[in-house]
């Protein structure tokens, strides 16, 4: 009595892969809303932070777009996700926050927004005498 052949590799391969694209199914409108969120942060960051004054952007690979506040001191104060955002929410967010905004990249920033967005801390006396 004979015993019957196995089947080929590849034919176990092609039965997985046949068995894995029927059983997965993305979320296209989920997957549509992140391509276009990048889409949007990546606006704002090639074509308006160029436009701000005192708002540099730093590239980490692999790290969600977040904008992130400093003091005097280089010290955190806030992170804000924007991956969810939209550029325009983002500009919103950036001018609320007091960020000047120039009209061109190389425009002069007037004197009264040079230290912008910085504002004095709570409860510190108030040095326009100086």
């Amino acid at each position: 009595m004979r015993l019957p052949l196995p089947p080929p590799p590849l034919l176990l391969l092609l039965a997985a892969l046949a068995a894995a694209v029927t059983t997965f199914r993305p979320d296209w409108n989920r997957l549509h809303g992140l391509a276009r969120a990048r889409v949007e942060v990546k606006a704002f960051v090639t074509q308006d932070i160029p436009l701000y004054h005192n708002l540099v952007m730093k590239h980490l690979p692999g790290a969600d777009p977040e904008l992130v506040l400093l003091g005097h001191h280089y010290e955190e104060l806030e992170r804000i996700p924007l991956s969810e955002m939209t550029r325009e929410e983002i500009n919103e967010l950036v001018q609320e926050l007091g960020f000047y905004r120039k009209a061109a990249p190389d425009e002069s920033v007037p004197p009264e927004y040079l230290r912008a967005p910085a504002r004095p801390a709570e409860g510190a006396p108030d040095r326009a005498d100086l």
